[in-house]
């Protein structure tokens, strides 16, 4: 034994299930599953019945050996489709509510700055008029350095 207590497991021998054996399982298994089949459709009328008369789900693990009484569990009832409602209005979430509320006054912003109205979009207008302004006076001035050239050439040429 090697040291550390650890064995090592490589070169074991491997054991192989002969064909006859695995055919065997599995018909095994097929008439258990044919056995469950057969006993959930002769008793799935009466199981209809009953499940109608008391509403109680399936308990899990332990809890249908214990009796648990809790104030504060909530169990959840299902609806059936009878009972749900599709026209009523859908309460929103204190995130969603918000969130619309955020779009709606973005939109609101959008329009007035679109309008001119805003604080900001009076900034912008005021500065795009003045550098309309400033470009206007420089192609003016280049205008007039233009005239002022071709008069000194015509000037030289004569």
């Amino acid at each position: 034994m090697p040291r550390g207590g650890k064995k090592n497991h490589k070169g074991r021998g491997k054991q192989f299930s002969n064909p006859e054996e695995i055919d065997r399982q599995m018909k095994a298994q097929r008439e258990m599953e044919a056995n469950e089949g057969a006993e959930r459709g002769s008793s799935s009328e009466s199981e209809e019945e009953s499940s109608s008369d008391d509403e109680q789900p399936k308990r899990k693990g332990v809890e249908g050996l214990i009796e648990i009484e809790n104030p504060n569990r909530v169990s959840q009832k299902n609806k059936k489709v009878v009972e749900v409602d599709v026209d009523a209005p859908k309460e929103l979430s204190r995130r969603e509510r918000e969130e619309i509320e955020k779009q709606k006054a973005k939109e609101r912003y959008m329009k007035l700055h679109l309008e001119g109205k805003t604080d900001q979009a009076k900034a912008d207008l005021a500065r795009l008029a003045i550098i309309k302004k400033q470009r206007e006076d420089a192609a003016k001035k280049r205008e007039d350095l233009r005239k002022e050239k071709e008069a000194e050439e015509a000037k030289s040429k004569r």
